[in-house]
């Protein structure tokens, strides 16, 4: 449980910057989203951070239990998928910026769901551990 109370602190901190910065800065976070897409080395950067740290998660907490613990474990798994997808099809990921930025709803829903994420893990983290 000390590894799951230490990532759940570090990751519910992370959603919960990451969640308040998205609704307060906006347009800042969409023009950044616009230029990462845009150099192909900052794709492959992020490509390989979210992969390490993806790796990272899963080699020290793959525990699938009924539990909010899964949260982590499901976090680690989205994270190496994700690295996977920008080493290996960077291509794509301008066509899915484009379809990102027509939508506002969908920056709102990324900020709602790291509020939500942040919360439940700096509670278990900080707390309820």
């Amino acid at each position: 449980m000390g590894t799951s109370l230490f990532i759940a602190k570090i990751l519910g901190l992370y959603y919960l910057v990451m969640g308040v910065g998205f609704l307060f800065n906006r347009r800042v976070f969409q023009q950044v989203m616009e230029d990462f897409c845009k150099n192909a080395a900052v794709v492959l950067y992020g490509g390989l951070l979210a992969l390490a740290i993806g790796i990272a998660i899963i080699l020290k907490h793959n525990i699938w239990v009924a539990n909010w613990t899964v949260i982590i474990t499901i976090i680690g798994w989205l994270a190496f998928v994700k690295g996977v997808w920008l080493i290996i099809f960077p291509s794509t990921v301008f066509k899915f910026m484009q379809v990102y930025q027509k939508s506002k709803n969908l920056m709102l829903i990324q900020a709602l769901i790291a509020l939500i994420l942040g919360a439940i893990l700096t509670f278990f983290g900080f707390f309820a551990g």
